[in-house]
C-alpha cells in the first residue's frame, strides 16, 4: 500500500497568546488527497496542541513516502481519533408529528411556523434563511417521562430530576409479549437483583402504535408489581403499552401512585424493546429541564453492550 507524507514549514499561534514555529516538518498523511486544512488539523493533533488560533502552512509538499507514525494517522478514520469503542444505539421511540394521537381524548400537537424560510430571507444576508416553528402540545405525546410532580403536587418537577436517574441506567428487560394476561404482577421480576435499574417491559403493544387498537386491551403493570419494584429500588419504569396503569379499571392509578410517590421515573409508549437484549444494556430518557412541569416527551434510546452491537 502506497504511503505518503507532507513536507512543510508551519507558524501556529495561540489563543491566550504566544506562537510556535516549525521549519522542514514532516508528518504522515492518511492519503495524497487531503486538504491543506485537513494536514493543519493533523499537525495540531500530533502534537497535541491546545488553544490553537491559527495554523499557517508554507512551502507544502506531499510525497510518497513511508509513514513515521504520526499520532491521529493509521487508526482507521482518515486521520480523526477513533474514540472510545460504544455500542449501538437502538431509538425507542415514537416520532412525534402534527396530528399525532398518543392517547386518546388528549389533544394531537400542532406544529405552526413562526418564520418561514421565505421571509427569512428579508432578514439575512443572501444565501442565508432560516426555519422557525411553534410547537403546541400536551406534555403527554409520543414517548414521554412522568416526574413525581405529574401525581403529586409537592414531588419533584422536570427541572430537578437528577441526571444520574435518567442516562446510562442499566437496563433490565422483560420479555412479556406473550403473556397470558394484560397484568404484569410482582413475581415476574422475583428473578432478578433490579436495584437502580432501569426496568423495560417488552409486551409488544407498540405495534397497535397510532391506530385504534392500542387504546383497548393493552398491557400494565399490576399494583403488587408496582409496589415489588418501587421496593427493589429501581431507578425507571418503562412500558411499550399506553400506560403502567390499567386505563380500563376506572379512574385508580396505582401503578404512578406508588412508583411516583417513590421517586422511581416512568416511560411510557416505547418502542424497539424488542433490539434490546435482557441484559446488558443502558438506558437513557432525558427530557428537557422545566421548572412546574410534570411530563414531557424523550428521545429515549438504549446504549447496548459491545458484544451485542452487531
Amino acid at each position: 500500500m502506497t504511503e505518503y507524507r507532507a513536507h512543510f514549514d508551519a507558524e501556529i499561534a495561540f489563543a491566550n497568546g504566544g506562537d510556535l514555529r516549525t521549519t522542514g516538518f514532516r508528518l504522515d498523511l492518511p492519503s495524497n488527497e487531503v486538504t491543506e486544512a485537513e494536514i493543519a488539523e493533523l499537525l495540531v493533533r500530533h502534537l497535541g496542541l491546545a488553544l490553537v488560533a491559527s495554523v499557517k502552512l508554507s512551502n507544502l509538499a506531499v510525497v510518497e513516502e513511508p509513514h513515521r507514525g504520526s499520532r491521529g494517522v493509521g487508526e482507521g478514520d482518515g486521520g480523526r481519533s477513533a474514540g472510545a469503542a460504544r455500542g449501538r444505539l437502538v431509538d425507542l421511540s415514537h416520532t412525534i408529528s402534527a396530528g399525532l394521537v398518543t392517547y386518546p381524548g388528549l389533544p394531537a400537537p400542532a406544529i405552526t411556523p413562526f418564520l418561514t424560510r421565505e421571509a427569512s430571507r428579508e432578514r439575512y444576508a443572501p444565501g442565508t434563511e432560516f426555519a422557525m416553528d411553534v410547537i403546541s402540545m400536551i406534555g403527554n405525546t409520543g414517548t414521554y417521562l412522568d416526574s413525581p410532580f405529574h401525581r403529586y403536587a409537592e414531588g419533584g418537577d422536570l427541572a430537578s430530576l437528577s441526571l444520574d436517574t435518567l442516562a446510562g441506567v442499566p437496563a433490565e428487560v422483560f420479555r412479556l409479549a406473550d403473556a397470558s394476561e394484560r397484568g404484569i404482577p410482582a413475581e415476574v421480576f422475583f428473578d432478578r437483583d433490579l436495584a437502580g435499574s432501569a426496568v423495560l417491559l417488552h409486551t409488544g403493544w407498540s405495534r397497535h402504535f397510532g391506530r385504534p387498537e392500542y387504546a383497548n386491551g393493552s398491557p400494565f403493570l399490576t399494583e403488587a408489581g408496582a409496589r415489588h419494584l418501587a421496593d427493589a429500588g429501581v431507578a425507571i419504569v418503562g412500558i411499550d403499552a399506553l400506560n403502567i396503569d390499567d386505563t380500563e379499571s376506572g379512574g385508580e392509578r396505582p401503578a404512578h401512585s406508588i412508583l411516583l410517590e417513590a421517586g422511581v421515573h416512568v416511560v411510557e409508549h416505547l418502542t424497539g424493546l424488542e433490539q434490546v437484549p435482557p441484559r446488558g444494556a443502558r438506558f437513557t430518557a432525558v427530557p428537557p429541564r422545566v421548572e412546574g412541569f410534570g411530563t414531557f416527551p424523550v428521545r429515549a434510546f438504549a446504549e447496548l453492550p459491545i458484544a451485542s452491537a452487531d
